[in-house]
């Protein structure tokens, strides 16, 4: 029995749109990072770039579960002593929406440069509407 590999250079990349409005963060995420990682296709291969384009649109709209908005923290370091910032989810959410789902993504790929490429290939909007049209994106329905 044979095994089909991948090669960079027969990969044809799709343009899918996903919509998080009403639906929890995480699952979109997940839906979002299996796509760009190319785990969706029949000829995916692990260490080679095979996944497609990804617009996820109303990232506002996008919920957390339980008491994730008041409990859930997001920390960053300013590098500097003491320099430990905090914010939480509530306020990442109201602020910044998009910086939340792409972060939610980004835990989801590869450490490496093969998730580095593949979060490239993420476009998030805040609202409904992506200036992605000339690409002819598919609305993604499997959930």
């Amino acid at each position: 029995m044979s095994t089909t590999m991948a090669k960079k250079e027969n990969i044809e990349r799709k343009w899918y749109v996903l919509d998080a409005a009403g639906k929890p963060l995480g699952r979109t995420a997940v839906i979002a990072a299996n796509i760009l990682r190319g785990k969706t296709k029949a000829d995916f291969t692990p260490n080679v770039d095979c996944g497609d384009f990804v617009i996820i649109v109303n990232c506002d709209k996008a919920i957390l579960t339980g008491k994730k908005l008041e409990k859930k923290m997001y920390y960053h370091h300013s590098g500097w002593i003491g320099g430990l910032k905090e914010v939480k989810y509530r306020t990442l959410m109201e602020e910044r929406p998009e910086f939340a789902m792409e972060l939610a993504v980004k835990g989801m790929l590869p450490k490496n440069t093969l998730g580095r490429a593949a979060l490239t290939r993420l476009k998030l909007f805040k609202g409904a509407e992506h200036n992605h049209a000339a690409q002819k994106p598919e609305a993604w329905t499997q959930d």
